[in-house]
């Protein structure tokens, strides 16, 4: 019974947490999880480790729900989710903001049975498909890879280019002694560049519109074609190494006809929370880790088959209650950004981002956000996909089974 309140806490406290590092820009829950197993492990708390698990569960999961308000509010993204600033910007500046996130929502609250769906077929079959795949990852990276640059619209050479350079830049920052690497690397990818850019257009907020939830609709057809395309992409990229909810976006949105904007906001939100729950029981099934929470998870416990379905109930719980959490904080964002001047924010923010950079990397890690915000912009001004930045991942993966 003891045990059983200590879980229900540990839900509530990683809601907590997944909504504190979704609506806070450069606070990722890579970098909660580091944090907390560091504790842990170095005071020896008395914790069940399940209890530990579910609220990094938790706090994953609502996570996924949470982040895409300041990315769509503040171009600020993390990494899983930085197809949504375009359309999200859009949306924003027709003060529909709101209504954008909602979708996102409406894709994510999808993807809770999907998981449920896809959790006994990893199961069962990721243990024995997964070893033939390992010998010929490099290729299966390289040609998922070349999908993504064939599909590229805008410049294909340009993006080419971005992948190679941001494969040298992941290298290089992975062979430094960096603490959380990540941490420096993708807030220069993904967020300052996006930050200066939005410094340099004086962009002015117009005044948000709050609907209803009843009145924010997708027609059935459009949802379920979101839909199949996150059920075609999420599985492969939720055990590559490498690969995340970006790729299988772009992935996904290829599969099926082009999408317009709600399609697209509805898959970005399903591949998200489905890439992050299927970790889960990829980290079971052949043991190993796809994400930095389930890289957490791993060096704490084994788990088991009771835990799994320990988790699986915690992964639904979090992700009803961070779908409403989402909507109130999402009203809350919609009623103060356009009082805001967002030039001063955007500084504001960057600020914060050079400060917690400097705080958990030091000087190299400073160097290395000054350089992936260089390619970052220089991608942004290249008018092609951003998703060709995450080469630096990719590529260091590839390295890894080659060497």
């Amino acid at each position: 019974m003891i045990l059983f309140f200590e879980l229900i806490l540990a839900l509530l406290a990683g809601v907590i947490a997944g909504t504190i590092s979704g609506i806070t820009p450069g606070i990722h829950i890579n970098l909660i999880s580091a944090i907390v197993i560091s504790l842990v492990l170095s005071l020896a708390l008395p914790i069940s480790p399940i209890v530990i698990v579910i609220f990094l569960v938790a706090m994953a999961i609502t996570h996924t729900f949470v982040d895409y308000i300041p990315s769509i509010f503040l171009g600020a993204p993390d990494e899983d989710n930085v197809l949504s600033i375009l359309p999200g910007h859009e949306m924003l500046n027709q003060g529909k903001a709101y209504d954008a996130v909602v979708y996102t929502l409406y894709g994510s609250i999808a993807a809770l049975p999907i998981i449920l769906l896809f959790s006994p077929l990893f199961f069962y079959f990721l243990p024995i498909i997964y070893p033939h795949a390992e010998r010929i990852m490099p290729i299966i990276l390289l040609v998922t890879s070349g999908f993504l640059i064939y599909f590229e619209k805008t410049n294909r050479i340009w993006a080419i280019i971005i992948f190679i350079l941001s494969g040298i830049l992941g290298l290089a920052t992975f062979a430094l002694p960096i603490k959380e690497s990540l941490l420096p690397l993708f807030t220069g990818l993904f967020g300052i560049s996006s930050l200066i850019t939005s410094l340099n257009k004086k962009q002015k907020i117009p005044k948000q519109k709050i609907s209803r939830l009843k009145n924010i609709k997708i027609k059935t057809k459009s949802f379920f074609k979101s839909i199949s395309a996150s059920l075609l992409a999420s599985p492969l990229c939720s055990f590559l190494p490498g690969m995340g909810s970006g790729q299988a976006a772009v992935i996904g949105s290829q599969l099926v006809n082009d999408l317009n904007r709600k399609e697209f906001l509805v898959l970005l939100g399903s591949i998200n929370t489905i890439v992050t729950g299927l970790s889960f029981i990829t980290l079971y099934s052949i043991g190993k880790a796809r994400t930095g929470v389930a890289a957490a998870i791993d060096q704490i416990t084994t788990l088991t088959i009771p835990d799994l379905v320990t988790i699986t109930i915690a992964m639904t719980l979090a992700g009803i209650l961070a779908f409403f959490v989402t909507i109130y904080t999402a009203r809350g964002f919609s009623k103060i950004i356009s009082k805001i001047n967002y030039q001063i924010l955007s500084a504001i923010i960057i600020g914060l981002l050079i400060a917690i950079t400097f705080y958990f990397s030091s000087w190299l890690g400073l160097l290395v956000l000054t350089v992936s915000t260089i390619l970052g912009l220089t991608c942004i001004y290249s008018g092609i996909r951003r998703t060709h930045m995450l080469g630096s991942l990719i590529i260091p993966a590839i390295m890894l089974y080659i060497l």
